[in-house]
């Protein structure tokens, strides 16, 4: 699906340059990129970080793995081709958020690393951290906020990422948040730590 099909088009270039945006709203544009099993808290974290940024009058918006599937993904399931396609697109979503200066923070399960990596080559260097939601396929299981493991365990959910699904654990990522360990106002603390020694929240650091 990588495939350019359409023909006779032409990329056109902004008058107002992405660093003109950053300046207006005096922050860097970035992708938040939260991966991990479902359970893991990605969502959880996510969301209190959009809240903590918003707090410090920064421009955040959260891509929610489920809340896209209600959308611009409906098409798709969740078969290796499926999910591929699924990141792809909404890299090149969180990818145009971030060009216009706003602090995009995805929230997908994105269990393989080729696909993940596909979004930090179109960032760029310097706008793409990775964030790992780590937490025990055991304390997974026991959130299991959606009864999906319940179902996937009986079979009736098949393709289940930590179950009959691989999932490719990040080997370098920016931060990792213990979730089994950690609470969400700690977990949300560290990645903001992290932007803040990036430079990523105040305009003209590099």
């Amino acid at each position: 699906m990588n495939e350019q099909k359409a023909t006779n088009v032409v990329w056109h270039d902004h008058k107002v340059k992405r660093e003109e945006r950053e300046q207006l709203l005096k922050q860097k544009g970035v992708i938040l990129w939260f991966t991990g099993l479902s359970g893991s808290g990605k969502s959880t974290v996510a969301n209190e970080v959009a809240y903590k940024l918003h707090e410090k009058g920064k421009l955040a918006y959260i891509l929610d793995g489920d809340n896209i599937r209600h959308g611009l993904n409906k098409n798709l399931g969740f078969s290796p081709e499926d999910r591929k396609e699924n990141i792809r697109r909404i890299s090149e979503v969180a990818n145009l958020f971030a060009d216009a200066g706003i602090i995009a923070i995805t929230a997908f399960i994105s269990p393989y690393a080729k696909d993940r990596n596909f979004c930090r080559e179109l960032a760029g260097e310097g706008r793409f951290l990775e964030i790992f939601a780590k937490a025990s396929l055991e304390t997974c299981e026991k959130r299991d906020p959606k009864g999906m493991y319940k179902k996937a365990r009986a079979g009736e959910i098949k393709d289940f990422t930590g179950i009959d699904a691989p999932y490719e654990a990040p080997e370098n990522p920016e931060v990792i948040v213990d979730t089994d360990k950690e609470t969400v106002d700690e977990s949300a603390e560290k990645i903001l730590k992290k932007l803040e020694e990036l430079g990523l929240l105040k305009w003209g650091v590099p």
